[in-house]
């Protein structure tokens, strides 16, 4: 006699994520808010430091994609929840368009692809799109208040921090305000100087990296606390190298290095960002790997 075989309730009705559903209300959303997005568009193509904008929408599409092939799951959907959620969303869009606050807009977009994701599968489905909906984020240029009260005491510390650098290469630098006196160059620390831009740039290829890495949470975390004092050394290096350049070779031929110089810092932080991703793998050990229970992680010695 046979043993009955017994469905539990995963194996019953555990299915993939819907995908044409969520496609077409996607396709609806992205539609609706092609204004903003031209908006945006405009910003990456032509302000350097936020390049990395025509990025974002193709990592997030890569996220969905792996929370596709991740398996099936048990969808329970939380119509009302979601439907309450996305008339917050379009109410958000009104205010937006009133100011025009096209951050705002762009809020009010992500929280309805949360809301989407609530109708047709809730926490479980939103547990699966909700690291590609967060990754847009870094798609949205930074209000200009922000780049304002940001970037003005990130500017002053890139400056002290510069000048302190080539006095410790022997250079006669001096402070002056925004300012690096170097005998007779005068190099100006301005507003695009400040690395804030950079510094969003960097947090969103860490942030990914972090998304894909196979690491213990600590390592995380340490990469994500990285991202400030990394971005903040690459603009130091950035700016000290521009005015070793300035005082080596032609003002023309300084210049050019300068917008070089902007293009091999993200190489730099991408660098300095792997070398520490590499003392983390050494330092810490993996449990699984060494046959030593107890705890989530361990330090080498």
């Amino acid at each position: 006699m046979s043993t009955p075989e017994v469905l539990t309730p995963s194996s019953s009705s555990a299915t993939k994520p819907p995908l044409w559903p969520l496609a077409a209300l996607g396709g609806l959303l992205v539609w609706a808010y092609m204004p903003m997005l031209r908006v945006f568009a405009d910003k990456w193509l032509y302000d350097p430091q936020y390049s990395h904008g025509f990025l974002v929408p193709i990592f997030s599409a890569y996220l969905l994609r792996r929370a596709w092939q991740a398996g099936p799951l048990i969808p329970s959907p939380m119509p009302v929840l979601g439907y309450g959620l996305l008339i917050v969303a379009f109410g958000m869009r009104i205010v937006a368009g009133s100011i025009l606050f096209h951050q705002l807009d762009a809020a009010s977009l992500l929280l309805a692809f949360v809301a989407m994701s609530l109708v047709v599968g809730g926490r479980p489905l939103l547990q699966r799109t909700g690291p590609a909906i967060g990754f847009l984020v870094f798609m949205v240029p930074l209000p200009y208040e922000l780049e304002r009260n940001v970037g003005q005491p990130l500017k002053v510390a890139a400056t002290a921090s510069s000048t302190y650098l080539l006095q410790t290469l022997g250079q006669p630098a001096i402070q002056d305000g925004n300012l690096i006196l170097i005998d007779e160059v005068r190099l100006g620390v301005v507003d695009a100087c400040s690395g804030l831009k950079m510094l969003v740039t960097f947090a969103a290829f860490s942030v990914g990296a972090v998304l894909l890495m196979e690491r213990s949470r600590f390592e995380k975390l340490m990469v994500l606390l990285g991202i400030i004092p990394i971005a903040i050394v690459s603009n130091v290096l950035r700016i000290t190298a521009t005015g070793l350049s300035y005082l080596i070779v032609s003002n023309k031929s300084a210049e050019f290095l300068h917008d070089v110089y902007g293009y091999l810092m993200m190489l730099m932080g991408l660098a300095l960002l792997a070398l520490e991703v590499w003392v983390l793998k050494k330092l810490v050990l993996d449990p699984d790997s060494s046959g030593i229970a107890g705890s989530k992680f361990q330090f080498r010695t």
